[in-house]
């Protein structure tokens, strides 16, 4: 299972290199070498260890694991495996994960959505990981394993700091659940064009006929962060107004403060791709035009309510 490879460099120590062919072989080397870095895609791995960034120990090789690669129905949630790439996303799942799809649309050229992951996306645990704000505005959790057993994380628990997560030393991302979207979701990113870029900002929006409302916030602080306050105004706005029964256009008023509520959630900061000032505007524009489409799609579309 364990093989090495020379040194990167000259002067450079030897990387060891595992690869696990199931599950169970995976889960047993990251217990015993704890410092292995997980590789799947390695479309951010890497560029790390190519730039110098990184230099681990070993690297733990993931593409042969079967178990990580499918997905299915789990009760009433979706098991997405961590080794699920970003084409499978958008061309399996767009009817029951459609803000996943459109996340996973945005990422890179179709060579990198060919090998990249959404478990390597949530491993990379960056602010700016496009399937992140998704996957918080639709209540997912992250499935963590080791040879001590599985335990679920709520994604809005997951994300610790920049690049830090919940995981334990000796864990690895096995899956994801998700509830298959009960309405109509959104996702939407700035940038200096649609896709091949890291976003400026970006939101997501779930609508839930009847039960409420759920956003994630990208790349506007040093987590992946919930609006929890425009959530709650949304939901009373479209129970308290009758407006999921009646299905009659929002109110511009509601879809204004809505995108006020959703920007003062974001914790920007100045960098090279834009100021803290700009992320805040940008993010007030596009919770309100998601929120105008996911309006719109549940208006004409009769999701049913309740």
């Amino acid at each position: 299972m364990t093989t090495r490879h020379p040194p990167g460099s000259p002067g450079s120590a030897a990387v060891e290199f595992l690869r696990p062919r199931s599950l169970s072989q995976a889960l047993a080397a990251k217990a015993e070498l704890q410092d292995a870095l997980p590789i799947a895609g390695g479309t951010d791995v890497m560029v790390e260890i190519n730039f110098g960034k990184r230099r681990p120990a070993a690297l733990l090789d993931l593409t042969g694991v079967r178990e990580l690669r499918g997905w299915q129905r789990d009760g009433a949630l979706l098991r997405v495996g961590s080794g699920v790439t970003y084409t499978r996303l958008e061309a399996e799942l767009a009817g029951l994960l459609p803000g996943l799809a459109m996340a996973a649309r945005t990422v890179g050229s179709p060579q990198i959505r060919n090998r990249g992951t959404i478990g390597g996306n949530l491993g990379a645990a960056s602010p700016a990981g496009d399937c992140h704000p998704v996957l918080l505005a639709a209540g997912a959790a992250v499935e963590a394993g080791s040879v001590r057993g599985a335990r679920l994380i709520p994604a809005d628990a997951f994300f610790l700091g920049p690049k830090r997560s919940a995981l334990a030393d000796d864990e690895l991302i096995t899956a994801v659940l998700v509830p298959p979207a009960p309405g109509p979701q959104q996702f939407a990113k700035v940038g200096t064009r649609n896709a091949m870029v890291i976003a400026v900002c970006s939101f997501a929006l779930e609508l839930r006929p009847g039960a409420g409302v759920g956003t994630g916030i990208g790349s506007a602080g040093p987590t992946p962060l919930r609006a929890r306050d425009a959530e709650d105004f949304l939901a009373a706005e479209l129970a308290g107004s009758g407006l999921w029964e009646s299905r009659e256009p929002l109110p511009g008023a509601v879809a204004r403060r809505f995108g006020e509520l959703a920007a003062a959630a974001a914790r920007p900061v100045d960098d090279v791709r834009g100021s803290a000032a700009y992320r805040r505007h940008a993010l007030s524009v596009l919770a309100r035009r998601a929120l105008g489409w996911a309006w719109d799609s549940y208006r004409k579309e009769g999701h049913l309510c309740g």
